[in-house]
């Protein structure tokens, strides 16, 4: 009867070996809406370092989020990565996330570019910035995002349309600093502003301020460096013509938003997935994000050139990015009632 019991024991303990071992597999399953071939460089030295196999789905990032959900509790992703803090929320109000904290992220990350429980991480940055025409001249009144609703600048302002995520992140922004009333306010006297209706995306309304279609317009500093990084001549050329603005400099500071990863509910290899998140806070994937790409580094102190030559430093506003989700919907009934199309 012992030796039954002992035998029984020993096989359990084994079973569970064994689902511990199945549960942590030396592989990690990345769904990723980060579409820059850039990135295959992360997944190998990540592979190299740590004999981790990375398995890469790409897609739409609402397409990767309705995927997920689909699948379930048999989902096998172990990771979603994508753009905007926005999209970050979406997943999370969906339940897709599972809290996931350590002392490396925790120290590296700052506070404002994680979620409070841990739910995501920022992994790298980009900022929203003003661009105007330089050979029209420094427009008058041009230092915060609140002056692009001065009657001054009628009919010098073109944009991108308020689906745009980018926009919808700033307006919820100013929703959190300044209220719905004001943001309300703000937004109808930009409408007012417009050179044409909005449409393109950044790098369309950088080239319609360096052609002089419009003066003015407000873009993700990412889209800038890569234009004046290309080697296309024609496509620097209309870079160098446009002038940078980081507005708010004497208040909240510049809008930021983020390229960011969170654990999923159901991962098959969560220990992994944590590793991953870690491994792109050290430095050299944090310079590989920011070289290749164009971004800001998440991790402060990492870098040693600013994706947007020759600005330099700025300051950014440092609201928690889980209040660019937060009021993402009011934002975008404001953008409706405002007529920003």
């Amino acid at each position: 009867m012992f030796r039954l019991l002992a035998a029984l024991t020993l096989a359990a303990m084994a079973a569970v070996t064994a689902l511990a071992a199945n549960a942590d597999a030396a592989e990690l399953n990345i769904y990723s809406a980060r579409h820059y071939d850039t990135d295959l460089r992360l997944y190998d030295r990540f592979t190299e370092e740590t004999g981790i196999k990375v398995n890469l789905i790409e897609g739409d990032s609402d397409e990767l989020i309705a995927r997920i959900e689909r699948e379930g509790r048999n989902s096998p992703a172990d990771l979603l990565i994508t753009v905007d803090a926005g999209r970050l929320w979406r997943a999370e109000e969906k339940g897709l996330f599972q809290p996931a904290t350590s002392d490396v992220l925790e120290e590296r990350i700052p506070a404002h570019l994680r979620h409070p429980d841990g739910l995501w991480y920022g992994i790298s940055k980009r900022a929203r910035i003003i661009i105007y025409n330089k050979a029209a001249g420094v427009p008058e009144k041009l230092e915060t995002y609140a002056d692009l609703a001065d009657p001054v600048h009628k009919g010098e302002i073109c944009m991108r349309s308020s689906s745009n995520l980018y926009n919808v992140s700033l307006l919820a922004a100013i929703i959190e600093h300044e209220g719905a009333e004001k943001a309300e306010a703000w937004t109808k006297g930009v409408v007012a502003n417009f050179k044409r209706e909005p449409q393109g995306n950044d790098t369309a309304n950088v080239n319609a301020v360096a052609a002089g279609e419009c003066r003015i317009s407000l873009v993700n500093t990412y889209y800038v460096g890569r234009m004046l990084a290309s080697e296309d001549a024609a496509v620097r050329d209309a870079a160098e013509k446009v002038a940078i603005v980081f507005p708010d400099q004497q208040g909240h500071g510049t809008h930021v938003n983020l390229s960011g990863a969170g654990v999923m509910k159901h991962a098959p290899n969560r220990s992994n997935a944590v590793k991953f998140i870690e491994f792109l806070t050290g430095d050299w994937a944090q310079l590989t994000l920011s070289q290749t790409n164009h971004e800001y580094t998440a991790v402060p102190g990492v870098t040693d050139e600013t994706p947007v030559r020759g600005t330099g430093a700025f300051k950014e506003d440092e609201m928690n990015a889980s209040a660019l989700g937060r009021n993402q919907a009011e934002a975008v009934r404001i953008f409706d009632r405002a007529g920003w199309k």
